[in-house]
């Protein structure tokens, strides 16, 4: 796609600004993140699986989740601010804040909407390769924080695209379904683009099975492992045979990331995501939540064991927030005290299935003796009560799900509580090791910023570098600026001066000038609610050098 640059043009890229702050003090960075696991989650699955957890070895501290307009933050600011080093409004995807509300979040009301650089892109720009891992959908709030920019997390279609033009060398998730036109089957693109043929004339080996991902030795890959999100580790045996575990997709990140040429020369950074937690926390299901908890475990001490031998990678764990206000101990257990282990281990032990995988064994024919059979078999209950066996016999005769009820069928068996089927304002812990560790009580942002500082990364200088206003930019350099529509959902912006045109697509890493088509080093973004895009600085120097 990209066709030789002349002379001046190469040499305008070689000129672009530098992003370091300084020498970096850890070549690659794994920064792992549980989503929605708040403090009573850890000891819960470590009564559970029966001895320590790999997390134990190194926790280092806690860390302040609130955003920009809430002491409960989503999924979409959290991210935000572990991304870029800002707090975020309630949707946003890496970009400022437009809602402010929180003093203490020291936001800039005028820079609402603006694009904010993340860790990822100032991380590829230091010439690092770079990954994402995720067991949800890769387009979801967390992962897409690291990768794309737009105000609603919601726009899967609109964040799928930035990440293909992203330039990840491992992309390892579910949400092959937002890759593909309405026009193929089960595509949910509404803009006719196949991002699925992009992914491949990009170079990538595009794998959708464990198998295929095992047998990728060297290159780029994008593993698509489900339509939507992954299964739960739980579930995954039966339900998912052909879905990877996350310790297995960072087994394999790790080793193409660090065998790579850029690699080996300049190191690489890792973001990975047990995204499924916070879902299971939020349908108040235990048995969903202590499997991902414990999956995620085994995915740390994979980068773990990886740092310790290499002794050049800072590891950084953390949470954006809780989810569901679990508890050891509800409101009405008046022995509290006296609760022996066991009371709690042994209903949880016999679950083998997340409540999403027990509804899926369930849904079929309402017999009651079935649902008794299931019930017992899957996860360890077999005292139903009659009132117990009619709520799950009336729920799959109606083909309703069944997870609001049988959730807390187990929960008050195993003598746990939840105070919220949403996310809490909980400080979360912090996890570290390496060089550059992190340590104390620190704000997300504060998490974030001392990462950039481990890599040799300058916020500041980075988003000068791959944001600038484009119609401000041009303006001033007496050319015209349109934006248009150029097929339903996709923008470009036109930049003429007499004669002489440049076209921007809005969410690639495109410029098309004098004939040719040049990939950039940075996305080209839209701010929607600004009526503004914001280009690379290595753009307006190319149209500039083109358009005379």
């Amino acid at each position: 796609m990209t066709s030789r640059f002349s002379l001046p043009l190469l040499a305008l890229l070689l000129a672009a600004p530098p992003v370091v702050a300084g020498p970096a003090k850890a070549k690659n960075v794994i920064f792992l993140l549980t989503d929605g696991t708040g403090p009573e989650a850890w000891p819960l699955t470590r009564w559970v699986t029966g001895g320590p957890l790999v997390v134990d070895q190194i926790l280092t501290g806690a860390v302040r989740t609130y955003g920009a307009d809430s002491v409960i933050t989503d999924s979409a600011p959290g991210a935000t601010a572990y991304a870029t080093g800002f707090k975020g409004s309630d949707k946003g995807i890496s970009v400022a804040p437009w809602s402010i509300t929180i003093d203490a979040a020291q936001a800039d009301p005028a820079k609402k909407f603006v694009p904010l650089a993340t860790l990822l892109e100032g991380a590829r720009l230091t010439g690092r390769a770079t990954g994402i891992i995720a067991t949800s959908n890769v387009q979801h709030a967390t992962p897409a924080a690291f990768s794309s920019h737009w105000h609603d997390r919601g726009n899967y279609n609109e964040i799928a695209e930035q990440q293909v033009y992203e330039e990840i060398d491992v992309v390892l998730s579910g949400g092959s379904q937002y890759l593909l036109p309405k026009s193929v089957k089960g595509g949910k693109r509404e803009d006719g683009e196949n991002l699925l043929e992009v992914i491949q004339s990009k170079g990538y080996a595009y794998v959708t099975t464990r198998d295929a991902m095992l047998g990728v030795r060297s290159g780029k890959v994008w593993g698509a492992f489900a339509p939507d999100a992954m299964a739960y580790d739980v579930d995954r045996a039966d339900l998912a045979k052909t879905e990877p575990a996350l310790a297995e997709m960072t087994s394999k990140a790790i080793e193409l990331l660090a065998g790579s040429a850029k690699g080996r020369k300049s190191g690489f950074f890792l973001f990975i995501e047990g995204s499924k937690t916070d879902w299971a926390a939020h349908a108040d299901d235990p048995a969903g939540v202590v499997s991902e908890v414990a999956a995620f475990d085994k995915a740390v001490g994979t980068a773990l064991d990886f740092a310790r031998k290499d002794k050049k990678t800072l590891v950084v764990v953390v949470s954006d927030h809780g989810t569901g206000g679990l508890s050891i101990g509800t409101a009405t257990d008046k022995n509290y005290s006296f609760t022996d282990d066991d009371s709690v281990v042994g209903p949880m032990r016999k679950a083998k299935k997340s409540a999403e995988g027990l509804d899926m064994l369930l849904q079929g024919e309402p017999s009651p003796d079935r649902v008794k059979a299931v019930m017992a078999a899957e996860w360890g209950i077999g005292d139903l009560s009659e009132s117990e066996l009619k709520s799950i016999v009336d729920l799959v005769a109606a083909k309703k799900p069944t997870m609001p009820v049988t959730v807390g069928m187990l929960s008050r068996r195993a003598r746990l509580g939840w105070t919220t089927g949403g996310h809490t304002g909980a400080d979360v812990f912090l996890f570290s090791y390496g060089p550059g560790r992190l340590a104390g009580l620190m704000e997300n942002t504060g998490v974030s910023r001392a990462v950039a500082g481990a890599m040799g990364v300058d916020f500041g200088a980075l988003n000068r570098r791959l944001f600038v206003d484009a119609q401000e930019a041009f303006g001033d350099l007496g050319y015209q600026t349109v934006m248009k529509q150029t097929e339903p959902g996709n923008f470009t912006l036109f930049v003429t001066k007499g004669e002489s045109a440049a076209e921007l697509p809005v969410s690639k890493n495109l410029l098309e000038v004098g004939g040719r088509t040049v990939e950039l080093e940075g996305l080209v973004v839209r701010a929607e609610k600004l009526d503004k895009v914001f280009v690379p600085r290595q753009a307006v120097d190319l149209v500039k050098a083109e358009l005379k």
